[in-house]
């Protein structure tokens, strides 16, 4: 997806780009199915060309940047899947060379079910050498995931190439063909602001990183006398929290101390969603030795920060130490890196690793593409909350000074398919150095280093308020702490986030030692689903759903741990049925899946199922639909491999509420399926 006014060249003098609001327009993520193909991967002509906006050139020849089925017949067809789900009113199928093959489009829904919604019983050859082929209905109750492009490849001669499939919850058009001349840059509904003399100070302030909740604001500050080896001391990590959010202004900035600090140079990049974790540009060795190849985790504790520890990167190497980058994305499980490698484009490049399955190793870096870089540095990679949109600094792509700033749009998750990257014109950058751009959550503000009216000539931090269009895409901030189910103390643990619709694990983040609260990040478009974790505890999950939040918002929910011991019962949240009916909604899996691990690993554990509503309706009738929701999770455990002997169930209908009946807000806590532990 794209923001509205970005505009995609995809011809010589034609250029794409989508005309609805950012929020109501999503383009292919991902390639499910495929008839034939000629070539797989990033191979030209391969399927994955579809993904992401349209950008095949020249317009009405046979392109490397779309898909070619390699076989004739009536039956050729491409299904994907969006990264999210949305009440589609349209559809659009951008047909780059040879248009007028398309026989059939179904909409996939979140259940997997087909909705066909365009038919052609004639396919052949059209006047036009390409097209947009948009179709445009009633919004349905259903929720599209996906679609299927069906081609009767026969009916046209030669080659037929689609360039990219999109969804839109609007009719307005998705893709429009105009002529334009060079595109106007980014606007800003603000000059720049410097922070001031609290932030800044007559020596270098740099690198600023703004937690996501946009209260605490990190920062090195160089060869400054308050730094931990004096005024000789090249850089130190300093903080400064927020005064007045109204005013925007800042408490005095402090210097964050040891551990992270030593007379070596210390810069923070990037920090956890709640403030607690923070990862820092080179390595700390326990004889307090410094090393610059690499980067570490900081943890704050009750005692304060932690000796950085090493992140452990597979093949990791950078072959100009004096400059390096890190950014840890807001999920925890993507680490960006610009460093200068043998299988770069040139000079510093920016590369993503991935965390591995043991949740404490990363994988080898790989190289975002020849979209991002050039031949030149690109450095300061900065992901925005969103997890989509990525800020950079750049020297290759042009502009107005030796370094500007530019944006780019993640458009599928091979993390090397990215929108052309944008200059974000003369109001941030200059003929001076411009980098180091970072955007809370809100994506209200953005904060920058430039070397313009700095303190006494020196380079500052200054802020700059974003219009809404040119935000990163909408997110939910969810705060609370998570807390012992008996006792209500906190407790330490890990958040674990998923979506529910595909059980895929999405982010984790750790609670704060000192009070156990925690923040987490949710884009919107999907359903989510997130629990604690802890020794000794069994997890009551919860569940979001953020699918079609058009603003930023906060959530405050705090979440429980039940202390794992006989006659203690666990709320399962994530557990969704049909409307009175007992039938499992597919999102219910990765609860459930949770739930034969646990049998799986506790061989000797019993439960009893308890199924509970609400008290609408004929109290017999509740009763039974109870007991029949119940006795559907017991077969789906039981289909899983775990002994029918070690599970009962009960059906309690509407006589055991656990909130007031009396409006839907609180009538709906009482529909629920608890388990209790008999066994042990």
């Amino acid at each position: 997806m794209r923001i509205a006014t970005i505009v995609g060249v995809i011809g010589a003098a034609v250029a794409a780009h989508t005309t609805v609001q950012a929020q109501h327009a999503v383009w292919a993520a991902k390639v499910v199915g495929v008839s034939s193909q000629k070539a797989e991967g990033k191979e030209p002509f391969s399927p994955e060309k579809v993904l992401g906006e349209p950008n095949a050139t020249p317009l009405g020849q046979a392109s490397n940047e779309a898909w070619i089925p390699k076989k004739e017949g009536t039956n050729e067809f491409i299904e994907v899947r969006f990264g999210k789900s949305l009440l589609a009113r349209q559809v659009t199928v951008v047909e780059n060379f040879n248009p007028g093959s398309v026989t059939s489009i179904e909409l996939v829904d979140t259940r997997g079910q087909r909705h066909q919604v365009y038919e052609n019983d004639s396919p052949g050859p059209i006047p036009e050498m390409f097209r947009s082929l948009q179709i445009t209905f009633p919004p349905a109750s259903y929720r599209t995931i996906g679609v299927v492009v069906t081609l009767d490849t026969k009916a046209v001669n030669g080659v037929n190439q689609i360039d990219a499939i999109g969804i839109a919850d609007v009719a307005e058009t998705m893709v429009k063909k105009e002529f334009k001349g060079e595109k106007s840059p980014v606007s800003f509904d603000s000059a720049m602001v410097n922070l001031g003399p609290n932030v800044n100070s007559k020596f270098t302030d740099t690198h600023p990183v703004i937690s996501p909740d946009g209260r605490t604001l990190f920062f090195a500050r160089q060869e400054s006398p308050q730094n931990i080896g004096g005024a000789k001391d090249i850089q130190d990590v300093w903080y400064a929290t927020l005064a007045n959010a109204e005013k925007k202004a800042w408490n005095p900035a402090k210097n964050i101390g040891t551990p992270i600090n030593n007379p070596d140079g210390n810069g923070v990049s990037s920090v956890s969603a709640n403030g607690n974790s923070a990862v820092l540009i080179s390595t700390y060795n326990p004889d307090g030795s410094f090393d610059r190849q690499g980067a570490s985790i900081s943890h704050r504790t009750r005692m304060g920060w932690t000796l950085p520890e090493k992140l452990i990167i597979q093949d990791y190497y950078n072959d100009d130490q004096e400059n390096v980058d890190f950014f840890l994305a807001t999920s925890g499980k993507v680490l960006l890196m610009a460093v200068e490698r043998k299988d770069g484009q040139g000079e510093q490049d920016i590369y993503v690793s991935t965390q591995n399955a043991d949740g404490k190793s990363w994988g080898r870096p790989r190289n975002l593409g020849a979209a991002i870089n050039t031949k030149k540095p690109e450095f300061a990679p900065f992901l925005a909350a969103d997890g989509k949109t990525l800020y950079f600094a750049s020297e290759g792509h042009g502009g107005y000074g030796k370094s500007d700033i530019f944006y780019s749009k993640r458009l599928d998750d091979t993390w090397t398919n990215w929108s052309k990257p944008r200059n974000l014109g003369p109001t941030v950058n200059s003929p001076d150095f411009d980098a180091y751009y970072t955007v809370s959550a809100a994506g209200e503000d953005a904060y920058l280093v430039s070397a313009r009216n700095g303190t006494a000539g020196s380079k500052d931090i200054f802020r700059i308020s974003l219009t809404p269009t040119f935000r990163p895409e909408v997110v939910t901030l969810v705060r609370g702490r998570v807390l012992d189910a008996a006792t209500k103390k906190p407790i330490a643990s890990t958040i674990r986030y998923e979506n529910l619709l595909t059980g895929e694990e999405i982010g984790v983040a750790e609670t704060s030692p000192i009070d156990g609260s925690y923040t987490i990040v949710l884009p919107s478009g999907v359903h989510y689903g997130y629990r604690a974790e802890s020794k000794d505890y069994l997890a009551e999950s919860d569940n979001l759903d953020v699918t079609d939040r058009q603003k930023y918002s906060e959530v405050n929910r705090d979440l429980y741990l039940v202390p794992f011991a006989v006659g203690q019962t666990i709320k399962l949240n994530n557990i969704f049925f049909a409307q009175s009916k007992y039938n499992l909604r597919t999102n219910s899996y990765p609860e459930l899946q949770r739930l034969v691990r646990t049998l799986k690993d506790y061989p000797q554990v019993e439960i009893k199922l308890e199924g509970h509503t609400d008290n609408q309706g004929d109290p017999a009738l509740n009763v039974k639909l109870s007991q029949d929701r119940v006795n559907e999770v017991k077969k789906y455990l039981v289909s899983k491999g775990i002994s029918g002997n070690r599970i009962s169930t009960e059906g309690f209908g509407g006589s055991r509420p656990i909130a007031s009946n009396d409006q839907e807000e609180t009538r709906k806590l009482n529909r629920r399926v608890e388990f209790r532990i008999t066994k042990k």
